[in-house]
């Protein structure tokens, strides 16, 4: 349902990108059909072979990939538009890191243990975010913490990185608000700094989200109507870039209205707790964490992108799941339901 109202939308946002969607819509079902019936299990015994599938992707990517406004995320296939390493790269990992943490379940308390998880982890991370592209780097950190904190670290280790992240995080903020700071890129730092300094970039970098909100509140409770096409709507007058991706949400409150915007929550959130639940039902720690990964991917990524929109976090891109316009993305999730569904078949293949 999700995928196509993303269809619908997509097609009044913008021309020429509904047809691909529909195209990914029906190869990702062809493909989620495919993971759900291979055993994740056998799947995650080739997880040394997907890693270095993994490394060797993101690095391609960044030798060899198209570049698009200073970064290199993507690989030009010709007609059939862009291929973006990372986001397989996402569900790789889950796949890769379930299995890895299920295995090291008796120790994974122990600091040599978390240290080499984290060091393999934190690789492709920092390829992604070489790339560079700090949103979906954000959206690997946060997917460590679900896969860690479903594998059973224990919460004394969850209070003392929440303790020593808190004031770390106030000393980043200050820190790259000084000049000459070398963490964030220009264009990172200026939508960090339009986010805690509105005023000052409102005709700039905070733009954007200006026009976001304005387009959300236009639409009221219903909306204006797939296909508005008036000067004043965002789309009409051209008041935000791509709002087939990442500012989609903006979109659907302008023209579904804010009935609109929840229907799209609530089947958001309906996903992520049915992942959940399939997760709390599964027959091993593997597919737990794989449950929950799928389910903390969904549910990062959608709060990110809605959270972008409606201006309750700096300005970034991460497409929201199922609905955005992008096949890569959107094969991805599909590859990532596939596997919820693998392990929800798993209870009744052995009875």
């Amino acid at each position: 349902v999700l995928s196509i109202i993303g269809i619908l939308v997509i097609n009044s946002a913008a021309d020429g990108f509904a047809a691909k969607q529909l195209i990914g819509f029906v190869g990702g079902s062809v493909v989620m059909i495919i993971f759900s019936l291979i055993d994740y299990n056998y799947i995650a015994k080739f997880e040394w072979f997907l890693y270095s599938i993994n490394i060797g992707m993101l690095i391609a990517v960044k030798l060899f990939g198209i570049s698009v406004n200073g970064a290199r995320r993507w690989f030009s296939l010709g007609p059939f538009g862009t291929f973006q390493p990372s986001e397989l790269s996402k569900v790789i990992m889950l796949i890769i890191f379930a299995h890895l943490i299920s295995e090291q379940k008796e120790k994974i308390n122990s600091l040599a243990t978390i240290l080499r998880i984290g060091i393999l982890y934190v690789i492709p991370m920092f390829l992604v975010a070489w790339e560079p592209d700090l949103s979906t780097t954000m959206v690997f950190a946060f997917l460590f913490c679900t896969l860690m904190f479903v594998g059973g670290i224990s919460y004394k280790i969850i209070g003392a990185i929440l303790g020593a992240a808190l004031p770390l995080a106030g000393i980043l903020i200050w820190y790259i608000q000084q000049p000459g700071q070398i963490l964030l890129h220009d264009y990172q730092l200026n939508r960090v700094l339009s986010f805690l300094n509105p005023s000052d970039y409102l005709l700039t970098t905070y733009n954007q989200q200006y026009n976001s909100i304005m387009a959300i509140g236009s639409g009221m409770l219903t909306g204006k109507g797939l296909d508005n096409n008036t000067i004043t709507s965002v789309k009409g007058g051209n008041f935000i870039s791509e709002p087939q991706t990442d500012f989609i949400f903006a979109i659907i409150g302008e023209e579904l209205g804010f009935v609109g915007g929840c229907i799209i929550i609530a089947l958001l959130l309906l996903i992520v707790i049915q992942c959940i639940l399939v997760g709390i039902r599964s027959q091993d720690l593997a597919g737990r964490i794989i449950c929950c990964g799928v389910g903390g991917l969904i549910g990062i990524q959608s709060f990110i992108n809605i959270g972008v929109a409606t201006k309750i976090l700096p300005n970034t891109g991460v497409p929201l799941p199922f609905v955005s316009y992008g096949l890569t993305s959107l094969v991805s999730l599909y590859i990532g339901i596939g596997l919820v569904l693998n392990v929800g078949l798993q209870p009744k293949k052995y009875q």
